[in-house]
């Protein structure tokens, strides 16, 4: 959801805890209590508002406000309103206390906050105990759990658990294998597999774990853990796969089981309740709508009564059920979660590195030789050129001026020339450069290359568009937002200029299906609005929602309502959503199947993504059309390009 806030309670606007605090004391003061008053105020103030409140109270009067409230209230309204007054760790910490104080354990609430929790949280806890009980946390938890539920439960509580988004192909090839070894093909199980893999990895391995785990043994993640583990382990290991998948799922389910039935269990209610309503209360609702069809307002409120009620309705923020509306909150945003796995990015890998042993000396004096007197050795320079990253090629341009007082670009253009020259020179440039030339020739004499505009501005990072600006700025005098207005019109116009300027994630908000088909200027804003701004994982949701809608891909919506350039430059977004390599192959496929050859666009990608994920185009090259990229390129080039292209491609599949 990027940064965008998904709790229920905010900062309360002119806040003054001084007069928070004598609304408070007056509240308490005398005989009874106005339970109204009280609520009100704590139920408005964020939990940081609300640690000013205390300070400010203990300023004015001398007294602990905790206390004052303990002292006049009572039952489920009085922990409550407690829970909300201390810091969430604090809150987490005398929660876990009461949990393993006493005879008895509370084994469910030691595993909804330890399956839950991030690793700041966790860290944050554990302090919090030390100091409200100056006790070791971890100490206590092993003194009152016992087996692999107490292991799997220590392994949670160092809040060490990796954070990288970005994804091993072959790390979670692995771990499927591993897991697989640990339960279904042993004799018994292996429980240290499943507590270092599950307790360990990133959320976004483990996404991706799940799915190719499903794929393998044919069964999903949770069956093998209910076959092959059992009790508390069994039920800590469901809550943190769970939790892996959506921790807002996983808490809209334990709301939703506390109040189901006969009795509602209040502690889970309240526990929920305050710790999540500063995190992802929002997202809750969606999904628990969703899932149980009615709003979670409207089941609290069925639920519960009295002060304890309001409190809880104010924490919930709004009823999802209101005017017969579904997800008015969030605009229909998240009708179901998208497949969680799809925000993982799986590793990126280019085929051209940078050379072991480099020596920019040596490099510029062999490219000296193979271009000087008669004939050129076309064979040395591809071998230098393609062989080095764009880095290193820099270095070798800056060497070879230093030594000979000559340009290497100018003397590789004259030496060399046709597709060789194209591919050996776009190389030499730095990438940025690269893609603003690529841009100023697309847009250059008579007519205009849609395509290849296209192509680079749909595919090109935040950073990417930025230096692309500044090199088109620097090399042409002129800014890219100038030139593309002056070079196209109308929607596509305005599409390109909103790619080519970086602008920041803008929240989460699903406007495509609900535009009627017949309006396409509005149509086609609204599209532009979205798919031109909003980050890749918030639009794979937006994408899985409209499919949800609609029963439609929102690529076939597209090439059904709308047509041209502006048809084709949001397919080509859509497509780089989904997949950016898949779409780099499919470019590729189609610039060398039938009669001709495209040469520039098969130039123009082998160079620009050489460095960046050549290497997973040409695994969706191969999956899709069953023959290498490789194979593409030897059938259908020639000459010293083919083998500059080879070099490029990096290797046979």
């Amino acid at each position: 959801q990027g940064a965008k806030y998904r709790g229920s309670i905010h900062d309360f606007p002119g806040f003054d805890p001084n007069q928070d605090a004598e609304a408070l004391y007056t509240a308490m003061k005398g005989f009874g209590s106005d339970k109204e008053a009280i609520l009100d105020i704590i139920t408005s103030r964020s939990n940081r508002q609300r640690q000013e409140i205390c300070q400010s109270y203990k300023s004015l009067y001398g007294k602990d406000l905790i206390a004052d409230l303990k002292y006049e209230l009572t039952g489920k309204f009085e922990r409550l309103i407690v829970g909300l007054m201390r810091p969430p760790a604090y809150c987490d910490a005398k929660e876990i206390k009461d949990a393993i104080s006493g005879i008895g354990t509370d084994e469910k609430c030691l595993i909804e906050i330890l399956a839950s929790r991030t690793n700041e949280q966790m860290h944050q806890l554990v302090a919090a105990y030390k100091d409200a009980y100056e006790r070791d946390l971890e100490a206590d938890i092993i003194g009152d759990t016992s087996g692999h539920f107490q292991k799997m439960l220590v392994v949670l509580l160092q809040g060490t658990r990796e954070e990288d988004d970005v994804v091993s192909e072959d790390l979670v090839q692995q771990d499927v294998q591993d897991l697989y070894e640990a339960g279904e093909l042993k004799w018994g199980t292996d429980e240290a597999q499943f507590i270092y893999i599950l307790g360990n990895r990133s959320k976004q391995h483990l996404r991706l774990v799940f799915d190719e785990y499903l794929k393998t043994t044919g069964k999903p993640i949770e069956a093998s853990i209910r076959g092959e583990l059992s009790g508390d382990f069994e039920k800590l290991m469901l809550a943190v796969v769970k939790c892996i998948r959506s921790t807002p799922e996983y808490f809209a389910e334990r709301l939703f089981k506390a109040m189901k039935g006969l009795g509602t269990r209040d502690n889970t209610l309240i526990r929920i309740m305050v710790s999540r309503s500063e995190l992802d209360m929002l997202d809750i609702r969606e999904i628990f709508r969703t899932k149980y069809e009615k709003s979670l307002y409207s089941m609290i409120k069925n639920d519960t009564s009295g002060e304890y009620k309001k409190s809880l309705l104010k924490l919930c923020g709004g009823d999802d059920d209101a005017a017969g509306q579904f997800f008015p909150e969030a605009a229909q945003v998240a009708y179901q979660m998208w497949e969680l796995s799809a925000v993982a990015r799986v590793e990126l890998k280019g085929t051209v590195r940078p050379a072991n042993d480099f020596n920019p000396d040596a490099d510029a004096k062999a490219l000296r030789k193979a271009m000087k007197g008669l004939g050129t050795d076309e064979d040395t320079i591809i071998d230098i050129i393609t062989h080095r990253s764009n880095a290193q090629r820099q270095q070798i341009r800056q060497t070879f001026k230093s030594h000979f007082g000559r340009d290497l670009m100018t003397d590789l253009k004259s030496e060399i020339s046709g597709d060789l020259a194209r591919l050996i020179l776009g190389l030499m440039m730095p990438p940025a450069h690269y893609d603003a030339k690529q841009l100023k020739k697309a847009m250059e004499g008579a007519g205009t290359d849609e395509k290849a505009l296209i192509e680079i501005l749909a595919t090109r990072t935040n950073a990417e568009i930025r230096a692309i600006n500044e090199a088109y700025k620097e090399d042409y005098h002129k800014s890219l937002e100038d030139a593309l207005s002056s070079d196209t019109s109308g929607h596509f116009r305005r599409i390109l200029i909103s790619l080519a300027t970086v602008s920041e994630f803008m929240g989460l908000r699903s406007e495509i299906a609900d535009t009627p088909s017949g309006d396409k200027t509005s149509l086609e804003t609204r599209f532009m609005t979205i798919l031109c701004t909003r980050s890749y994982p918030h639009l794979r949701r937006v994408f899985q929602e409209f499919i949800k809608m609609t029963n439609y891909d929102v690529e076939h919506t597209i090439k059904k309502e709308m047509s041209g350039d502006v048809r084709d430059a949001f397919v080509a977004i859509v497509q780089s959503v989904k997949n950016k390599p898949l779409f780099f192959a499919d470019k590729l496929y189609k610039s060398m199947k039938g009669a001709g050859t495209d040469e520039k666009t098969l130039t123009r990608i082998m160079v620009s993504r050489s460095e960046i994920d050549l290497l997973n185009i040409r695994r969706e090259f191969i999956e899709k059309y069953d023959k290498s990229l490789h194979q593409a390129i030897e059938g259908d080039t020639s000459g010293d390009f083919l083998k500059a292209l080879l070099a490029l491609c990096g290797g046979e599949d």
